[in-house]
């Protein structure tokens, strides 16, 4: 530590400009690409992780609350102001929602008094029905990480930043129109944030590592619609 002498009053001086990476992981003095790789093995490799934010895909914008892990998902989606629940257990996915929601689902849904049977009920979606392609990769870490982390164009750093309180260091694809990454330098550098190019969607990634566990519904609460589940 300096001093400085005014007027006979001891003025600390800084000895130097402050470094924003002391006492940080260090990620934030590499370039762009190494960062990128370090966050993505981190992803992939933990065990567990919550996202929540909005996807946009197929023409929708989808709001997501999941928790992931490499069994198994669960959680809530919005889209066209209808909200269901997700969970996948194994390669079983399930699927729960009001009597609104099959109401609108499809006639072969709302038309025979069906929707309020199913109302509340984790409906089971065959591994061949459309449903399941369409909804199973949002329970899918490996499949919607896969996805989702990925920056287009010239990779390059763009500063440090701060999520909800953790300091992060952000790269961009194409200076932002490729997506934009935040990064922690705090502990294991997970992704935090994530803006998708185009204004796809904007995602927060918590709770990484934290593992829970997904369990198949009680039989009384299940409902096995059959081969194909009407179109939603």
């Amino acid at each position: 530590m300096c001093a400085l002498a005014v007027t006979g009053v001891a003025v600390l001086a800084g000895c130097g400009s402050d470094d924003p990476d002391t006492g940080t992981n260090g990620v934030g003095k590499l370039p762009a690409d190494k960062i990128q790789a370090k966050t993505r093995t981190a992803a992939d490799t933990a065990p567990a992780v919550r996202l929540a934010g909005t996807v946009d895909t197929g023409g929708r914008t989808y709001q997501l609350d999941m928790r992931l892990k490499s069994d198994g998902g669960t959680g809530s989606v919005t889209s066209q102001g209808a909200t269901f629940q997700l969970l996948r257990v194994g390669q079983q996915l399930y699927l729960k929602a009001d009597s609104d929601f099959w109401n609108h689902a499809g006639d072969a849904a709302g038309g025979d008094g069906t929707a309020g049977k199913l109302d509340g009920k984790y409906v089971k979606v065959p591994q061949g029905d459309p449903v399941y392609k369409k909804f199973s990769g949002f329970t899918d870490k490996s499949v919607l990480l896969d996805g989702l982390l990925t920056l287009h164009g010239t990779l390059a750093t763009d500063g440090h930043h701060d999520q909800s309180g953790t300091p992060t260091i952000r790269i961009t694809g194409d200076k932002g129109s490729g997506g934009t990454l935040d990064v922690s330098l705090d502990g294991t550098p997970y992704p935090l944030r994530l803006v998708r190019a185009g204004g796809a969607g904007t995602l927060s990634f918590s709770d990484w590592g934290k593992d829970f566990t997904v369990t198949e519904p009680a039989k009384g609460e299940t409902v096995d619609y059959g081969k194909q589940l009407p179109t939603s």
